[in-house]
């Protein structure tokens, strides 16, 4: 959730009271008071202690501030380049004390954050320090979950701090930017508050951890000089799967092996280590994180806090960057005609599924875009959706990028390693396309790839079990291509759990007229000032046509048609179309061959119609045929096409 959707949340429960599910329970449940309790959201009083108080809180703090100033002093040390704001208060919410650069001291002073004013969310709206104080939990607000206005261009970190009794007595805050909100900000904030209480009181120190961290979802590892662990929060046990009691056993040299822990330990290293792919090597399990290691200091020694992220979330960024995402739905195909109807209707019974999904058709007939559709109608739909063309892999590279590879697994080969395709596409669906064009010698592993849905690493030493659905498309016909021995049997038979077949264009008449209306539409709405419409000769043209291309060929003749004609009206001769049977291609297809023969000459005259029509660019006419570079490379080599002399044709 970013600040501008906190922002629409905030004014919609300011207009009319409304809570967003989206918004962290303990920020809801603080909204609400502060409304029942009459904050003003837009001007807030400034309540500062007087002489005579503020000498008593100072006085009743004292132990407080003496025992938090060295720490506070060493977490700045460490962060003294980041323009944040270390701030201790009291348990009514009085600021004892702040460190911070002569900026960021500078900008609290606009909203009275300073010493000896008070930051109860009471007095102040909804605030970490508030929260933390009043519902004895550690918190991270950012921008406009704060309630107050002039809060909004903040984040703040803040956890409690607890006494001998275990009643709070105060808390740590880490303020700063809202642009620079970070989630490890506040694991720092917890472990800080920690070595505080430690100090405080050393026979409490887990169960002081333990309330101040049970509630965060990355897991927390404090470690001693010799790798030893000294405390583990609830979410480390769980995540782990072993109890602290046996953490405490282990090596950490050896859990964590990947692991420079002399660079950590170096004197001029000022920031954390970040490792995004960390093995943890635990008795009888490997599992993998995102890590962030810090180095802190205090009256008992070092102290390393490792604090691990589940490769999920990292996965889950590489996929939102990467674009592994579905972007159509079965309302984005469009479809009049009663064969192509009962096509999507199978296709959505296939999304309740997790079988595996064969897709066969011609080029240009959709295949991706029935095979987004599947995974967002499917329970997968929140998962990521990776699509790989078989086609354009690299034979030395095939095996990397499917099923990854670890650390100095080959030359060239990224530091930290890299996860494969199938990874990505955990808890999601994996899209082969073009599966038909995979090298035979590569498809026995990807058979148990998908038969066992375990990878293990190039260079890797442990399988992995991964949830996935596959999903493949050819523009080939697989039994036929088994059959001649170019495909393995029982890799066809493998993904030929559910067959879906998409019948080409011409035949099924009835979208020709509907796939025109809606991409004419489409165009119209683009460019509201270029208006056009059909002539009475475009329809009965488009109709006799073949369109070997199909949808995309359809697709492209109609948006050339818009951006060329002269008129209002686009007639049949702004299509371009063949005019004779020797122009036109041969309707039949790589699905529906009368014979070997004929499917290569057909073949070989799609390659040459497709390079003609782009002026021997090979890219247009690789992306007109629906094939890859490199596969329409290859079918020029196979057939004796020399894309050059193409070229110099039109020169």
């Amino acid at each position: 959730m970013d600040n501008e959707q906190r922002k629409r949340i905030w004014q919609r429960f300011m207009e009319d009271g409304t809570l967003d599910p989206r918004l962290p329970p303990l920020v809801a449940r603080s909204w609400q008071e502060c409304r029942c309790r009459g904050v003003d959201p837009w001007r807030r009083s400034s309540t500062t202690a007087d002489p005579g108080k503020w000498q008593q809180i100072l006085q009743r703090s004292r132990l407080l501030l003496q025992t938090a100033g060295p720490i506070m002093q060493s977490v700045h040390e460490i962060i003294r380049d980041s323009h944040f704001l270390l701030a201790l208060t009291d348990e009514e919410g009085y600021v004892l004390s702040t460190i911070g650069d002569d900026a960021i001291l500078a900008r609290s002073e606009n909203i009275l954050f300073r010493r000896g004013s008070v930051w109860r969310n009471d007095q102040v709206g909804t605030n970490a320090p508030g929260i933390a104080l009043e519902y004895n939990q550690p918190v991270q607000l950012i921008g406009a979950e704060h309630y107050c206005a002039d809060q909004h261009g903040w984040t703040c970190s803040a956890a409690p701090i607890h006494g001998v009794d275990g009643a709070v007595i105060g808390s740590l805050d880490l303020s700063g930017s809202a642009g620079a909100a970070h989630p490890h900000t506040l694991a720092l904030v917890v472990a800080c508050a920690f070595s505080i209480e430690r100090t405080l009181i050393s026979y409490h120190q887990s169960h002081f951890m333990r309330a101040a961290a049970n509630g965060i979802r990355e897991s927390i590892l404090l470690l001693n000089d010799k790798l030893e662990l000294r405390w583990a929060n609830a979410t480390a046990q769980r995540e782990l799967g072993l109890s602290q009691a046996r953490l405490a056993g282990l090596d950490f040299h050896q859990v964590m092996p990947q692991v420079d822990w002399d660079m950590t330990d170096d004197a001029h290293r000022h920031a954390p280590l970040y490792i995004d792919d960390l093995r943890v090597v635990l008795p009888g399990n490997v599992r993998r994180f995102s890590a962030t290691i810090s180095k802190t200091a205090d009256a008992t020694g070092r102290t390393y806090t490792v604090i691990l992220r589940r490769q999920e979330h990292l996965f889950r960024s590489v996929n939102r960057v990467s674009g592994n995402q579905a972007a159509y739905t079965f309302g984005d195909i469009y479809a009049a005609d009663p064969l192509m109807k009962q096509v999507i209707d199978r296709a959505r019974q296939y999304a309740r599924y997790d079988g595996s999904v064969l897709i066969e058709g011609e080029s240009g007939t959709g295949k991706e875009l029935f095979a987004q559709a599947i995974h967002s109608g499917s329970s997968r739909a929140d998962g990521p959706f990776v699509a790989v063309n078989c086609a354009s892999l690299p034979r030395d590279l095939m095996e990397s990028e499917l099923f990854g590879y670890e650390k100095g697994a080959f030359t060239g080969a990224l530091r930290e390693g890299n996860p494969g395709k199938f990874e990505l596409a955990d808890h999601g669906t994996l899209f082969l396309d073009e599966i038909g064009e995979m090298p035979i010698e590569f498809q026995a592993k990807l058979l148990r790839a998908v038969e066992t849905l375990r990878i293990r690493r190039i260079g890797g030493k442990e399988e992995k079990k991964l949830d996935v659905r596959v999903i493949a498309a050819t523009n080939r016909h697989l039994e036929q291509e088994v059959g001649r021995g170019a495909f393995r049997g029982d890799l066809y038979y493998r993904l030929n759990v559910l067959r879906l077949d998409i019948p080409p264009l011409r035949q099924r008449p009835g979208d020709i007229a509907c796939c025109t209306d809606r991409f004419l539409a489409r165009f119209n709405k683009r460019y509201p000032s270029r208006q056009r419409h059909l002539a009475p000769d475009a329809m009965p043209a488009l109709l006799a046509y073949d369109w070997p291309g199909n949808v995309r060929e359809l697709q492209n003749a109609l948006e050339r048609a818009f951006y060329t004609s002269s008129g209002p009206a686009i007639t049949a001769s702004d299509f371009h179309l063949p005019s004779s049977q020797h122009d036109a291609l041969s309707p039949s297809s790589p699905l529906s061959p009368e014979s070997p023969a004929e499917a290569a000459s057909y073949e070989r005259a799609e390659c040459l119609h497709y390079l003609e029509e782009a002026r021997g660019c090979v890219e247009q006419a690789a992306s007109a045929m629906g094939v890859s570079r490199a596969t329409f490379y290859r079918l020029c080599r196979h057939y004796g096409i020399v894309p050059k002399q193409i070229r110099r044709q039109f020169h």
